[in-house]
């Protein structure tokens, strides 16, 4: 197999038609089509459907695509890798985010990064998971940082805890339960689920039945805490949120706190990478800033999370 054979598979993927796809590729489509022919032929199984309205995969050619596409991604990293080996030009990294991750740990570790090494520059990616894990199994993000999934497997990851994080219960101002102090206050109240259920947004992990309490009701689901920013203060629903997010954006959004006695499970902030190939030298570089500010954090202790 050839590397333009993983080009045009991922081409094809990604633009729906063998004009589109030759077009992209800089060759004419005889050439593109024979070489779809030869690729076909290699795993013994039709790879692309041809239609009126374009070409489109089979369920085989869309596995190939995805694998295409993680070979092609390492290769243009090794490249990059190279280069700033050789000549230690600018380079990129990309970091998936949890929102939690994006407040506390983030800036600090890119303000490190950029004092110590100017030519690398950082994509960030809001990243809850499960959707982190995967893009960083695809090989779309270098590093993930937030919660980890429950029971996620991990043989195929690297995973560094960073730093725990205290979490808060709010509701909109003015909220009839927004002076609640107990859990029993709470447990016929309607809740937002933020991001996926049995993470750190769902309301059945705060020991609801562990008390003998009813288990919450999820009225709403939110898959970012920026759709939750902009429903919740319009919203009756009580949610789970990081305390360093709510301090620093909750608040200006119209949401309150609320002084509940029993303390909240914390949440641990991993670093995740591939284990199945080096670091790129540039997310080595995050990577090692991110533990600084890490080990900068826990020496602050509980009032990092309100800065």
């Amino acid at each position: 197999m050839r590397l333009q054979q993983l080009q045009l598979i991922q081409a094809l993927a990604e633009a729906g038609s063998l004009r589109a796809a030759a077009q992209r590729l800089h060759v004419t489509q005889p050439a593109l089509t024979k070489a779809l022919r030869a690729l076909e032929e290699e795993f013994g199984t039709p790879l692309v459907l041809r239609g009126p309205k374009g070409a489109r995969l089979t369920p085989a050619g869309e596995r190939v695509a995805a694998r295409a596409g993680t070979v092609l991604r390492e290769i243009e990293r090794a490249r990059e890798d190279v280069d700033w080996l050789l000549r230690h030009q600018e380079a990129q990294v990309a970091v998936g985010v949890s929102p939690a991750a994006a407040v506390l740990i983030l800036p600090g570790a890119l303000a490190r990064l950029r004092a110590r090494w100017p030519q690398v520059r950082a994509r960030v990616v809001d990243a809850l998971y499960p959707r982190s894990m995967a893009a960083l199994r695809a090989g779309e993000i270098d590093i993930a940082i937030g919660p980890l999934p429950p029971g996620d497997a991990r043989r195929d990851l690297a995973v560094q805890p960073l730093f725990d994080a205290e979490q808060a219960l709010v509701a909109r101002r003015g909220h009839p339960l927004a002076r609640a102090r107990m859990l029993a206050d709470l447990q016929h109240a309607p809740w937002v689920l933020t991001g996926p259920p049995d993470g750190p947004g769902d309301p059945r992990r705060l020991g609801f039945t562990e008390a003998g309490l009813a288990v919450p009701t999820v009225v709403l689901t939110c898959e970012s805490f920026a759709t939750l920013l902009s429903l919740l203060p319009q919203h009756d629903g009580v949610a789970v949120m990081p305390l360093s997010f709510f301090t620093q954006t909750g608040q200006t959004a119209g949401l309150v706190r609320l002084p509940l006695a029993q303390a909240l499970p914390r949440v641990t902030l991993h670093a995740a990478w591939r284990a199945d190939a080096p670091l790129p030298a540039p997310a080595a570089h995050l990577l090692d800033a991110l533990e600084q500010e890490a080990r900068t954090l826990r020496e602050q202790g509980p009032q990092a999370a309100t800065r």
